[in-house]
Order: structure tokens, then C-alpha cells, then sequence
């Protein structure tokens, strides 16, 4: 196990433990209010999961009792006295560049910012009851951090649509329906439920599989089926010419789990 130092502890905790990465949001207090320093370091937790070789999955989850409600009023506060965004060094999109699953586990309350936050990650489990919401048109916002481009996609334009213009409500068992989220579990299950997803994957799927295809789906949502098919012809060409393949027969033939080499990076 290996748990990051230092600065990081403040806000966010990083854990790596059996080839999985737990990035936590670490203030319980204000039930992990979105802060510009809490996005600096969980994005540089993102970026060393993403280069550590003993990675092979990401989860992201909340301390407490709420993943993350928004952006905290002090700082929401000053960008409205300011009139303008604050920005990091990195966009709220970049976790869709990370090559290596992320998945959420949606522990509590999720909203505004927490719930682009949820979105940017591939896979979500939520908690029995959690409340999301996109909150935005609620406090004056515009469809903020990719929402307007990924929402529609996960849940479809008019969907999409009440979700944003409404900025209701919904809990987990609808947002299951309408596909927000993933898997539904029990409160006190969320984390290991999800854990439980990230070790699977670990344990039993190529890391190079995992990255090409986490490409092709988010690059291939805006081509015409004949590019996206011949681009995929050519990514199948290329991983039929990888180790990966051969050991992923014979484990499934000598009924062994599979040893496949680490992402390179």
C-alpha cells in the first residue's frame, strides 16, 4: 500500500492498494465542498495513477457521508464578485484522457461541480438514495465543465435537457433509469462495491485493452460509422499483434487468471 505525503493530505487522500488507486475527497467538515486547491490535487493524483505502472484502476469516492455537493459558497462566492470562472492548470474534461478506468463511487450527496466531477469517470456505483443533481440553472449557471457535451450522451438530449434546465433532484434508483449512474447499492456498500469493480478489472483485463477502448468509445460518439469502423479494424489488426492476446488464451485454456503486462506508459 502506498499513500501519497505531504501537501496532498490536506483535502484529498491517495491510497494504491492490490493494483488499484482510491482517490478520496477529504473534507468531511463541508462535506467535500469543491475547492480550486481539492482540484489541483485531485487531478495530480489522476495524473500519478495514470504514469504508475502498478495502476490498473481508479476509484474516486467521498469522506463521510457526501461525495462532493458543488463548489463551495466561499469560493462560488468570490467567482460571482469576481465575474469570471476560475480556472485551474487543467480542465474538468481531463479525466477523460486518463488511460486507465476511473470509476466513481457516488457515497452521498452529488452536485454542480461533484456531479461533472461523476460524469468525467467511466463507470458509477451510487448509494441507495443519494441525491444528484446538475444545480447550475439553480444558481444562476450555465451548463458548466463538458456537461452540455457529455450529459446528452450518457442520457440522451431531451434527458439531458430536463436534467439541466430543471436542475431537480433525482436520486439514485432514478438516476439508474434515466443512466446516470452505473449500480445502485447499499450506502454502506458503495466503496467496496466498487472496489470490488476496480480489483476485477485488474485482476482479469489487459491495461492496454482497457485504454484503447476507453479512446475508442469517447473519440468514436462523433465519427461516421465508416471511420469509426475502419479505425477499428486497425486497432484490432494492431492488438492481434500483442502478447496480451496469446496470454489471454492461454489463461482462458490452461483456466488461470491472466498475467498481462502493465500499460506502458
Amino acid at each position: 500500500m502506498t499513500i501519497a505525503p505531504g501537501r496532498e493530505a490536506a483535502v484529498t487522500r491517495y491510497v494504491v492498494e492490490e493494483s488499484v488507486a482510491t482517490i478520496t475527497l477529504d473534507r468531511p467538515e463541508r462535506h467535500n465542498a469543491w475547492t480550486s486547491e481539492m482540484g489541483e490535487q485531485y487531478f495530480d493524483h489522476l495524473g500519478r495513477a495514470a504514469a504508475d505502472p502498478g495502476v490498473r484502476a481508479i476509484v474516486v469516492t467521498g469522506a463521510g457521508r457526501s461525495f462532493c455537493p458543488g463548489l463551495d459558497m466561499g469560493s462560488l462566492a468570490a467567482v460571482a464578485s469576481a465575474g469570471s470562472a476560475q480556472g485551474g492548470s487543467r480542465p474538468q474534461t481531463f479525466p477523460l484522457g486518463i488511460p486507465k478506468p476511473i470509476i466513481a463511487a457516488i457515497n452521498g450527496a452529488c452536485a454542480g461541480i461533484g456531479l461533472s466531477l461523476a460524469l468525467m469517470c467511466d463507470i458509477r456505483f451510487a448509494a441507495a438514495g443519494a441525491k444528484l443533481t446538475t444545480s447550475f440553472a439553480r444558481r444562476g449557471l450555465i451548463a458548466e465543465h463538458g456537461t452540455s457535451w457529455l450529459l446528452p450522451r450518457l442520457v440522451g438530449t431531451a434527458r439531458a435537457l430536463d436534467l439541466l434546465l430543471s436542475a431537480r433532484v433525482v436520486l439514485a434508483e432514478e438516476a439508474r433509469e434515466l443512466g446516470l449512474v452505473n449500480f445502485v447499492v447499499p450506502q454502506d456498500q458503495v466503496l467496496p462495491a466498487a472496489l470490488d469493480y476496480a480489483r476485477d478489472l485488474a485482476r482479469n483485463v489487459s491495461p492496454t485493452s482497457m485504454s484503447v477502448i476507453k479512446r475508442q468509445v469517447l473519440s468514436h460518439v462523433d465519427l461516421p460509422l465508416r471511420e469509426a469502423l475502419a479505425e477499428s479494424n486497425a486497432l484490432m489488426a494492431e492488438s492481434l499483434r500483442r502478447p496480451d492476446v496469446a496470454e489471454g488464451v492461454a489463461s482462458f485454456v490452461e483456466r488461470r487468471p491472466p498475467r498481462f503486462a502493465p500499460l506502458a506508459r
